[in-house]
């Protein structure tokens, strides 16, 4: 099974001793390198790795705002001089975080770590394909210092707050810098629902239907949120759901 993967951090000599650590690990394959955020963007989105190694603090911008310009997120091992009590400050649920300087028993737990998810991944759906984004893809969600990778399928809602989108997963609800007019051109259809306007919901997620006013209909969510679906809408879900 062999993995693409890039590095991206702005100490050249880092960059050499990680690759250099990795020849020991024959089922990587760095593809490429990056020096900087922007440069890591055109690279990912070029490339399309399994995996990024990747610096936090870079000059310029750090390595969560990278992310935060990606579409969906690869799987990420964050290599950084932070130390523990630092990163725990970040919700982020990583891969995996290696300290620098590199030790190779904590890179070699990272890679198995690693290998159990993309097997994880490949017996579901695999994430990586184009087109719609599945359930299976993760995306990483940025609000102010707050960071999180989410699996689409943890995602039940999405409400749109003026030129933003609130996300809905657990008992966490950012704001991203989305419409839901371009989440729902990017999302699979088989599964987020426009319910109306201001809401596209997570389909899995519902509890109970119940009719509503003018021939629409009460969904309520899994994690308590009701949901009207306007009457335009109510007719295409009914279709969907084979009413």
């Amino acid at each position: 099974m062999s993995l693409k993967a890039i590095i991206v951090d702005d100490e050249r000599l880092a960059r050499a001793e990680l690759r250099k650590l990795l020849q020991d690990f024959p089922d990587i394959e760095i593809v490429d390198e990056a020096a900087n955020a922007e440069e890591g963007v055109d690279k990912i989105e070029t490339q399309n790795p399994d995996l990024i190694f990747l610096d936090i603090q870079m000059p310029g911008r750090t390595g969560f705002d990278m992310l935060n310009d990606l579409e969906k997120a690869p799987h990420v091992i964050f290599t950084t001089a932070y130390d523990e009590y630092a990163l725990k400050a970040f919700e982020v649920n990583a891969l995996d975080y290696l300290l620098k300087p590199i030790e190779p028993k904590r890179l070699a737990d990272a890679v198995h770590k690693l290998q159990y998810e993309v097997n994880k991944d490949r017996a579901g759906i695999n994430g990586m394909n184009r087109g719609p984004l599945t359930e299976a893809d993760q995306v990483f969600v940025k609000d102010g210092e707050r960071c999180w990778f989410v699996k689409l399928s943890e995602i039940r809602l999405f409400e749109s707050v003026g030129n933003y989108a609130k996300v809905f997963f657990g008992t966490n609800k950012p704001l991203i810098l989305k419409s839901l007019n371009s989440l729902e051109e990017r999302l699979d259809d088989r599964v987020f629902f426009r319910a109306n306007r201001k809401h596209i919901i997570n389909l899995r997620w519902i509890e109970k239907i119940e009719p509503y006013f003018n021939g629409g209909l009460l969904l309520e969510l899994k994690g308590g949120e009701k949901i009207e679906v306007s009457r335009r809408q109510t007719v295409k879900f009914k279709e969907m759901m084979s009413f």
